[in-house]
C-alpha cells in the first residue's frame, strides 16, 4: 500500500474515532491528514467505501500482526493470554485505534471477526491437546466469551477505571480459568511480561480481495 494511502488511512482513523459516525466529509479527512481534496481522490478508489475499508484493514493488520509475533509459542495457553493483554495495551497506547474498536466493534462484525480466527484456533487446539476443559460443542460461545470480555477490557481502560496492565492480566487470567487452566497457573500465564504488538501501520498491511480492489481500484 501507498504511504499516503496509509496517511489517509490513519487520518480517517482518528475521525471515525472522534466523531463516532460512519460517515465523514472529505474536506474533515484532507485537513485532518495534511492533504488536498484532489490528493485524497487521487489515492483512494471509493472514498465512499472508506468506513467499509477500513473495519477490513483493521482486522487484517491485527490479524497478519498477531500471526507474526509469539508464532513460536507451543502452548495454546500462554499465546491466548498474550494475544488478549497485547490487544489491551494497544488500546491504552492507541487510544484512537482503541475507540473506534470500542464504538464500532459490536455493531459491525468485520471487526469481531478476528476472535473467530487466531484466538478460535488456539482454543481449538488447547481443547485437541487436552490442555483446555470445555465441551467441543461450546467453541463458539467460549470465542465470543473472551471477544467479549476484551470488548469490555478496552471500556475499562479507556474510561480510566483501570490500567492496561490490571484489565489485560485480569481478563487473561479469567478467560483461562474459564476453559479449565487452574487459577494459580492462570496469573502465572497472564503476567508474564511481553513486547507490545507494533503500532498500527496500514502501510504494511498484506491486501486481500476486495480490498485490494477497492483501495486500488
Amino acid at each position: 500500500m501507498k504511504t499516503v494511502t496509509a496517511r489517509i488511512l490513519h487520518a480517517a482513523l482518528r475521525l471515525f474515532a472522534e466523531k463516532g459516525a460512519k460517515q465523514i466529509a472529505i474536506s474533515d479527512l484532507a485537513k485532518e491528514a495534511g492533504l488536498s481534496r484532489g490528493t485524497i481522490y487521487n489515492n483512494l478508489d471509493t472514498p465512499d467505501e472508506l468506513f467499509n475499508i477500513l473495519c477490513d484493514l483493521m482486522y487484517l493488520e491485527l490479524r497478519q500482526t498477531s500471526l507474526a509475533t509469539d508464532s513460536d509459542i507451543e502452548d495454546p495457553a500462554l499465546r491466548l493470554a498474550l494475544i488478549i493483554r497485547k490487544v489491551i495495551r494497544r488500546v491504552y497506547e492507541e487510544p484512537d485505534w482503541g475507540r473506534f474498536v470500542a464504538q464500532f466493534g459490536m455493531i459491525d462484525p468485520r471487526l469481531g471477526k478476528f476472535w473467530g480466527k487466531l484466538p478460535h484456533q488456539l482454543l481449538r487446539t488447547g481443547l485437541e491437546q487436552g490442555r483446555f476443559a470445555y465441551r467441543p460443542d461450546q467453541i463458539h460461545s467460549v470465542t465470543a466469551l473472551g471477544g467479549g470480555a476484551v470488548m469490555g477490557a478496552t471500556s475499562l481502560v479507556l474510561g480510566g477505571l483501570l490500567t492496561w496492565r490490571k484489565s489485560g492480566s485480569d481478563t487473561a487470567e479469567l478467560i483461562l480459568r474459564s476453559v479449565g487452566i487452574p487459577e494459580e497457573e492462570a496469573h502465572a500465564l497472564s503476567t508474564i511480561p511481553f513486547e507490545p504488538l507494533p503500532r498500527v501501520d496500514f502501510a504494511k498491511v498484506q491486501l486481500e480481495g476486495t480490498i485490494r480492489e477497492h483501495i486500488l481500484g
